[in-house]
């Protein structure tokens, strides 16, 4: 048995792996009011058979603020040494690569690059069927891309991509344009409150013809774009794997991504390049962190 944990902002995800890479048992546990060790242990508690016999523990969590996932291993590791004795620790982007590899959109494929937006931008690189995750174990920090010259606050905090991409960067393009004197469909369902504006009501608003929000995502698509590319040329995969709200927004995003893509890459790169949408949803990150546990050397005592 294989389990896997993601701990994201105010959320741990915990899952059981079968070999054949199946979730047999998922469990989701809320962080809001408490801290992220406590919501941990409480997940692998509920998804752990007691009857089960030594097994591996991965843990995906953010690459670049290593305190709170390394506090969340440790103490893990700590009370469950007996349980899981092959334990393992990964960059969401690395773990959700490892697992479109493994049972996904590139699954058997042994060179792949994994990209993602949800409330955060994500990447992971998959070489010769291994998760590369850097000297540092910071792996490929995407949100940090700096792919405008024009230097902000927000790019400061949370990098230049992921400021533009990420869910709160698509709302914040889109109230500066409502602020500037575009208007938008989106006003009339926040009944003006742009405190209320959220990614999801953008998407659709697009999908329902409202011009401010299809260039909102026609510059999201094209900063996505500009991003893929980059991590294509550097690591030359088989396949490229997009997921997040770019799988689950394909109709608005994936179609001015290639074309994008198309004119971004060398032409011989992008005819060899395999463009799929990720398949394991939110549960990727967690498959990926259990199948690279249950890959890893066993820690010494």
């Amino acid at each position: 048995m294989m389990v896997g944990v993601d701990i994201r902002d105010a959320e741990v995800i915990a899952v059981v792996v079968d070999p054949e890479g199946r979730v047999t048992a998922r469990v989701s546990v809320s962080a809001r009011g408490a801290d992220l060790v406590t919501a941990a242990t409480s997940a692998v508690e509920r998804v752990t058979p007691a009857s089960s016999g030594p097994s591996s523990l991965g843990i995906a969590g953010s690459s670049l603020d290593h305190s709170t996932p390394q506090l969340v291993f440790d103490a893990l590791a700590s009370r469950y040494a007996a349980l899981f004795p092959q334990r393992a620790a990964l960059g969401q982007g690395s773990a959700a690569a490892v697992a479109e590899s493994w049972v996904g959109a590139a699954r058997g494929v042994a060179d792949v690059v994994y990209f993602a937006i949800a409330a955060h931008a994500t990447a992971g690189i998959v070489r010769n069927g291994e998760a590369i995750a850097g000297a540092h174990g910071h792996e490929p920090a995407v949100g940090w891309l700096a792919l405008n010259p024009v230097e902000r606050e927000d790019y400061r905090k949370a990098g230049c991509l992921e400021a533009e991409v990420a869910a709160a960067g698509i709302v914040r393009r889109l109230i500066w344009r409502i602020k500037a004197g575009d208007r938008s469909r989106v006003q009339e369902k926040v009944n003006g409150d742009l405190s209320a504006i959220t990614a999801e009501l953008v998407l659709d608003a697009a999908r329902e013809k409202d011009g401010v929000s299809i260039s909102v995502m026609r510059d999201t698509a094209k900063y996505l774009a500009m991003a893929a590319a980059n991590l294509v040329v550097l690591a030359d995969p088989e396949v490229l794997v997009l997921g997040g709200l770019i799988a689950s927004a394909r109709d608005l995003l994936l179609e001015p991504i290639l074309w994008e893509l198309s004119r971004r890459l060398p032409g011989a790169m992008m005819e060899a390049l395999t463009i799929s949408t990720a398949t394991l949803g939110d549960d990727a990150a967690a498959i990926g962190a259990s199948r690279h546990a249950a890959s890893a050397v066993a820690p010494s005592a």
